[in-house]
């Protein structure tokens, strides 16, 4: 079976929205969401509304009804829970919604005078959502035998499943099994092919050097409170079911989980690791093996993802309500490259808090709806001439402006693919491991949706910073801009009164846990980290054999080693630290038990006079070695970095975010 794994293909993105479903042997619940929204859910158990509404009688369809009862709630006398009083505010907040007339005007102010159209999605047939999870995740020579062999690819894809634990290689091989039974193959070839298991004295998954906290068996206990980024999720998650299984353990209805722990990272020697301090093509191995940790995390709590195929659908190429985020960001760039976050979210952040973030419901009071209908024309028509009166936008009105911004996405923030996932976070049973999801997830959002998820949680904890006054706390942010965020256009006219009911409280809680944990979420753990050097330590290898193997028949000498000598001056504890960009070129620096990386930048920079660039602006990478390139965490250990990677370069230049 090792023959089919033969070809890397890059997903077009056709696959819209991911499904989840509970399978039929697991307790967590029913099937969510939008994707079916003819199936009615039952509500959350935490979300029950006092009363049945009657189908039909949803707020929607009259502006001036009256809102909905809002669910009830066990009242907590802390900001660690979400309750009856904040969820009313949830339901007033989709009243406004529907009250603005649901987003902004088409065809007015910059528009190409197009209207919308809706989402629409196909369901797939049985075994074509596994497909296409297989192809996304570039091991489509698995089940196609019909595409070209591809020699590079062979050997990538069987690097990358070298590598895969054994929750991760689970997760495929029942993709694989599926997809296979979806073609009619007469003979199912054996996974185990795929899969082989280690031969004795044999350790694909430990790197030398690897381990600096003792916590490589996800058996280890660990306070609560921990995060332990050195085993994969899914096989911690693995240990918690088995466990749990085995002591009959069942969480009570109340149970203390439903509020924030201050969860912390495990100390980690070597460096955190963050979005953007890998290089481009280890972010291609990173979402990779993101993928199936995602599927397989979720595969322990028995929640199905799956993919739906959505139909193209036609929107706006100009303005800035109603477009898409890979349209705004093209036409900034053009302005001014390298923008990250549309100019117009930055303005209209930049506006509120310039003019204070301590006005009284700040987020929670809209502005007049039809002042802000007439505002967004008016930015559509003056934002980019800059003649836009900047000075007369109120905050509550610049707020509501920057919810419509949100919601008028034509695809989600949080990208049609995934939206889902986001929501079934809710199901996995502990907080841990929905963080842990939410890790995931976020690494798995294209870079525009990531960045601007990014700086929109940012600017609410500054809101929440200022509640004494603002009087808005993390869960009234959440419950207001939760509706926001997930009541996508194409998405409210397709679900039923009590799918939107059993989704109020769950969306406004993964609001809140992307606020409250987001310095942990934009981080790639190390088992992913250590998952990427292996791959590229795999492929060195293999490399080198094929490179001796040529050496042997031609007689000839190769042009280099394969692996770069441990210089003489590192067997001597020191390191040589490069500085292209600068007049001083490079420093021999001696390593010791204490020496971090930020330690070697002061160094640098005090023998450096000419060096006219902040600190904070400077990186000492990580380069070559079981790495293409890795901007290092200040608080990074070189002496420890050594061992794991002895024969890297480092070097010092400008940030390259």
């Amino acid at each position: 079976m090792l023959s089919r794994i033969t070809q890397y293909l890059h997903l077009s993105r056709k696959t819209g929205h991911y499904t989840l479903q509970q399978n039929q042997n697991t307790q967590h619940g029913d099937r969510y969401g939008p994707s079916d929204p003819s199936s009615s859910s039952a509500p959350h158990p935490r979300s029950q509304p006092s009363s049945s509404p009657k189908l039909g009688s949803s707020p929607r369809q009259s502006p001036n009804s009256r809102p909905r009862p809002p669910p009830t709630y066990q009242r907590y006398n802390s900001q660690d829970s979400l309750d009856e009083l904040e969820m009313d505010d949830y339901w007033k907040e989709v009243e406004n919604i529907n009250r603005s007339g649901g987003g902004a005007p088409r065809g007015e102010g910059g528009g190409d005078g197009e209207v919308q159209e809706e989402e629409q999605q196909k369901t797939p047939e049985e075994g074509e959502q596994e497909e296409a999870w297989l192809t996304e995740a570039g091991l489509q020579r698995l089940f196609d035998d019909s595409l070209a062999a591809d020699q590079d690819q062979e050997v990538d894809s069987a690097v990358f499943l070298s590598t895969l634990t054994r929750t991760q290689a689970a997760a495929v091989e029942r993709r694989v099994q599926q997809t296979l039974r979806r073609r009619n193959w007469q003979h199912l070839p054996d996974v185990r092919d795929i899969f082989r298991p280690p031969e004795k004295n044999e350790e694909p998954h430990k790197l030398k050097g690897g381990s600096e906290n003792g916590q490589n068996d996800s058996s280890s206990a660990e306070m609560e409170t921990e995060l332990n980024v050195e085993v994969a999720f899914s096989e911690q998650a693995l240990s918690y079911r088995d466990n749990h299984q085995r002591l009959k353990v069942t969480a009570s209805p109340s149970s203390p989980d439903d509020k924030l722990p201050n969860f912390k990272l495990l100390r980690d020697k070597t460096g955190q690791t963050r979005i953007g301090d890998l290089s481009p093509l280890d972010m291609k191995k990173v979402r990779r093996l993101v993928l199936v940790e995602m599927t397989a995390l979720f595969d322990t709590a028995g929640i199905d993802v799956k993919a739906h195929k959505a139909v193209k659908v036609k929107t706006k190429e100009t303005g800035l309500f109603g477009v898409p985020l890979h349209t705004l960001l093209d036409q900034d760039q053009r302005r001014v490259s390298g923008t990250k976050v549309p100019f117009i979210l930055q303005r209209l952040i930049s506006h509120i808090e310039d003019e204070g973030l301590d006005t009284e419901g700040l987020l929670r009071i809209p502005g007049a709806a039809t002042r802000v209908k007439s505002l967004c024309q008016e930015l559509e028509s003056s934002f980019y001439d800059g003649m836009f009166q900047w000075q007369q936008l109120k905050q509550h009105d610049a707020a509501s402006l920057l919810k419509l911004f949100i919601r008028e996405l034509p695809h989600p923030l949080l990208t049609v693919e995934y939206l889902n996932a986001f929501i079934a976070v809710n199901k996995l049973p502990t907080k841990k491991q929905q963080l842990q999801a939410l890790n995931l997830l976020v690494l798995l959002l294209p870079e525009a949706n990531r960045d601007t998820l990014k700086a929109l949680v940012e600017f609410f904890q500054r809101v929440i910073d200022h509640q004494a006054k603002n009087k808005m706390t993390l869960n009234n942010v959440s419950v207001i801009m939760a509706p926001n965020i997930f009541m996508f256009k194409g998405f409210r006219s397709k679900v039923t009164e009590q799918q939107e009911f059993s989704m109020a409280t769950r969306t406004a809680n993964i609001v809140r846990l992307l606020i409250r944990y987001q310095n942990l979420l934009w981080t790639i753990p190390k088992f992913i980290v250590t998952q990427v050097r292996q791959q590229n330590m795999e492929s060195q290898r293999k490399q080198h054999k094929e490179r001796a193997v040529r050496k042997l028949l031609k007689k000839i000498t190769t042009e280099k080693p394969p692996e770069r000598p441990i210089p003489e001056e590192s067997s001597q504890g020191f390191i040589r630290v490069q500085a292209p960009q600068f007049s001083k070129i490079s420093m021999a620096v001696q390593l010791t038990e204490e020496l971090q990386a930020a330690d070697v930048l002061t160094r640098f920079i005090s023998q450096d006079s000419s060096v006219a660039v902040k600190k904070e602006e400077l990186c000492l990478y990580e380069t070559g070695g079981n790495i293409k390139e890795r901007c290092l965490d200040g608080e990074t250990y070189m002496k420890d970095l050594f061992q794991l990677n002895p024969t890297a370069e480092w070097v010092i230049k400008a940030m390259q975010r």
